[in-house]
């Protein structure tokens, strides 16, 4: 059993007292070790040193004393909280803007000099609320106020990182003006566990020559067909094709190299894999459904792979709007504005009520396919006992392949939603989603395993039953010739129509 996916690690910032009188870039400040800084405890202290706010720097060491950070962490994300004390005459004031000038260094020892890594000045607005009487009596309680984003990095391949954090103040130009009194800055910092990534690529490793094995041995029986492939056992293969992809272990890589886009590019990949299961899902159940003269052509689906195809460009503009900036700026954030706040969270709700009505027309097509099938059935009377046995068999082993499938739908439709609100979790307020390790990987041996079993069922079988049954049998339905639709059910496999013998039952063939 892995340990859970992420860790987080709750730090308190230094105050540290910048001395000198013309402020260097290069100069950083730590809060612990042999070089630490000049600290203050608290702004009383600053006030009769006659130290100025603009003076003061907040500093975090990451990770705390005798540790270290690894690549193993995959990524880091740091998320921020004032400590605003409320004060009759120094009260926050509505909008208010704290800005911040914030520093990120890094070394791997800890001898050398900090390398700068980003600096930026941001903007965050405060949304803070004071629970009791605004008065005297109650000076110096706390705002209490909601966690902000601040920093994320996509690979963790230094030791140790040092952030410098100063609130410039300018009451000319009200630069961190009305934003209270505030007396610390908390951060949080939220990892990827070590021991969880480690079973993560253990799993990739092992998934990714399973399916490229299947996959390639599922196209070679394909290849030896006489007829050319039909419109399912294409989009079969394009399944396939993208569950290698997203197998594939790059993250290996990101062990030993300082590769930031990893979490864009792994978003990238699994929105790939998100567009091609849910259109796999579509054609998969219309293929069972159409006509003969409808099948086998992908512009028949245009209405319903149209829509997945633009959400999945919306989602990929999305994440590139944040983590796209984010790799020249990890201290950007599409949550710090309230645009941006309001986009964020439409997207996530609009994401989730897509996904659940996708689900639902995904039950109403399965249920029209069970429809069909059903119908189907009332030829089978008129079959010897053993070709009636056989097609029952087959009609249930069909039934259950489609009953597994929107079991699958249902698990991944609840896999995004949840993932969804967890990414933007601190914006909930108290209400948040714990997702285990657990749910984690057996969702994506699910997917695996799904992907398997389709392209192992769906592989045209090399397997006769006879001349009789291989030439094919036409078996009228009830409604006689008059009905002008007759049933060809063929016992073998590898039909010149189709790829099963369910995929050419489910079809109509008018009759010559």
């Amino acid at each position: 059993m892995p340990p859970s996916p992420t860790t987080a690690v709750h730090y308190l910032a230094t105050k540290c007292v910048d001395t000198t009188k013309h402020r260097q870039e290069s100069k950083w400040f730590m809060p612990w070790g042999p070089n630490q800084c000049d600290k203050i405890r608290n702004f009383e202290e600053a006030m009769a040193k006659k130290i100025e706010a603009n003076n003061i720097v907040f500093a975090v060491h990451i990770p705390l004393p005798n540790k270290e950070m690894s690549p193993w962490f995959q990524f880091m994300l740091v998320i921020l909280q004032f400590d605003i004390a409320f004060k009759m005459y120094n009260q926050i004031e509505d909008g208010s803007l704290a800005t911040i000038d914030v520093g990120l260094a890094y070394r791997d020892d800890t001898v050398s000099e900090w390398t700068e890594m980003a600096h930026s000045f941001e903007q965050r607005k405060l949304s803070c609320n004071f629970t009791t009487a605004k008065t005297f009596e109650n000076e110096g309680r706390y705002y209490e106020c909601d966690l902000l984003p601040f920093m994320e990095v996509g690979s963790v391949a230094h030791k140790y990182y040092l952030l410098n954090i100063r609130l410039p103040v300018n009451e000319r130009k009200k630069v961190n003006v009305g934003i209270g009194e505030i007396k610390d800055i908390r951060l949080v910092s939220i990892h990827q566990n070590g021991g969880f990534t480690k079973v993560w690529f253990a799993m990739k490793t092992f998934l990714t020559p399973s399916i490229l094995i299947i996959m390639i041995w599922y196209w070679r029986r394909i290849l030896m067909m006489s007829r050319s492939p039909v419109l399912l056992e294409k989009v079969i293969l394009a399944l396939g094709i993208s569950m290698t992809f997203i197998n594939i272990p790059v993250e290996w890589f990101s062990v030993g190299f300082n590769w930031t886009w990893m979490l864009l590019f792994g978003d990238i990949r699994q929105g790939i894999f998100y567009s091609m299961l849910l259109s796999f899902w579509i054609i998969f159940c219309g293929e069972h459904l159409m006509d003969q003269t409808e099948r086998n052509r992908f512009s028949v689906y245009w209405k319903q792979v149209g829509p997945i195809v633009f959400g999945s460009f919306c989602l990929f503009i999305f994440d590139m709007c944040e983590r796209g900036v984010q790799l020249t700026n990890p201290f950007y954030s599409i949550w710090a504005s309230d645009v941006g706040t309001e986009l964020a969270m439409a997207f996530i709700i609009v994401a989730g009520i897509c996904a659940c009505l996708y689900f639902l027309f995904l039950c109403f097509m399965v249920f029209q396919v069970f429809r069909n099938i059903s119908g189907k059935r009332t030829s089978l009377p008129a079959m010897s006992k053993a070709r009636r046995l056989h097609y029952e068999g087959l009609i249930f082993r069909f039934k259950f392949l489609m009953l597994v499938t929107l079991a699958c739908a249902a698990m991944t439709v609840i896999f995004f939603i949840i993932s969804q609100v967890n990414e933007g979790h601190w914006h909930w307020g108290e209400h948040t989603v714990q997702v285990n390790s657990a749910f984690f990987t057996g969702i994506y041996g699910m997917w695996n395993l799904y992907v398997f079993a389709i392209m192992f069922l769906y592989a045209p079988s090399h397997k006769r039953y006879g001349d009789e049954q291989s030439s094919g049998q036409c078996i009228t339905g009830d409604n006689g010739g008059n009905s002008g639709e007759d049933i060809q059910l063929t016992t073998t496999i590898t039909h010149v129509d189709g790829p099963t013998e369910i995929y050419k039952m489910t079809g109509k063939e008018a009759q010559e």
